[in-house]
């Protein structure tokens, strides 16, 4: 897993055998999480055309949508990917930050 892009406290975006993940970064108050989800082919098409800008709305919707709430009707709350990506996502930051520092 590598990290593609990122957009400073809002979402990362990583890399792993040509699948497409975007890490958005949800506060809602005081409380703060992330949420990760493997984009899916219209997402991953729709970045493609669109860009950055595509996944700043992406990101967006996750974070509107809070859901971690138990009570949400989130389309993404049963695609968070999180926990299964943890350590990789992990060590494709620390790798990342120790290249921009170069």
């Amino acid at each position: 897993m590598k990290v593609i892009d990122h957009e400073p406290h809002f979402w990362f975006l990583f890399e792993e055998n040509g699948r497409l993940f975007l890490d958005a970064n949800c506060n809602h108050s005081f409380f703060g999480y992330s949420w990760m989800i493997e984009l899916d082919v219209d997402e991953s098409s729709a970045f493609n055309l669109k860009g950055r800008d595509y996944l700043g709305q992406l990101a967006t919707e996750i974070q509107n949508g809070a859901p971690i709430l138990e009570v949400t009707k989130s389309i993404y709350k049963y695609r968070n990917v999180t926990d299964l990506y943890r350590e990789k996502v992990k060590s494709a930051i620390d790798l990342w930050k120790s290249n921009k520092t170069l």
